[in-house]
């Protein structure tokens, strides 16, 4: 069974995978300094009402799948972690400050795509068929559909 989240006015299932990599692949987030990373992006998405499904923080990159409400866009929240996270660490770290001297440590861009249980054509056949009684052949049919009482 799908699992819907709700805001006020909402219901959504909206999710992504992201994925971005350290300025020049520098093999750098290893140890306290990986741990500190996914302490600083668990804190961004429990500020954005982001909920981690999972996550990875390798020795050069960081692969995430998260749930994200409908007021947040992708490119946003990407901002915020990268943003956030790059910042913290180059305060608490001071030997990263001095080989990332360009204030960045993530490489420019990042990946994200969407997941979901429904494919494109299963959606756009939904959509075609609005409003269209679609019989079920189960045997048990009315033969005069327009009849009430």
């Amino acid at each position: 069974m799908q699992e819907y989240r709700k805001g006020s006015h909402t219901m959504y299932d909206i999710k992504y995978h992201y994925v971005w990599i350290t300025k020049y692949r520098y093999q750098i987030l290893k140890g306290d300094l990986g741990i500190r990373v996914r302490d600083i992006i668990r804190e961004v998405c429990m500020t954005c009402e982001v909920k981690i499904i999972a996550g990875s923080v390798g020795i050069d990159h960081v692969h995430l799948l998260v749930s994200v409400p409908p007021n947040l866009a992708p490119s946003k929240l990407a901002q915020y972690m990268k943003g956030k996270s790059s910042h913290r660490i180059q305060q608490e770290f001071p030997e990263i400050r001095k080989r990332y001297w360009g204030q960045h440590i993530w490489a420019r861009g990042y990946f994200c795509a969407t997941t979901g249980t429904m494919t494109d054509e299963i959606i756009k056949s939904y959509i075609e068929n609005q409003g269209k009684r679609i019989p079920k052949d189960d045997g048990f049919k009315v033969e005069n559909e327009g009849f009430s009482r």
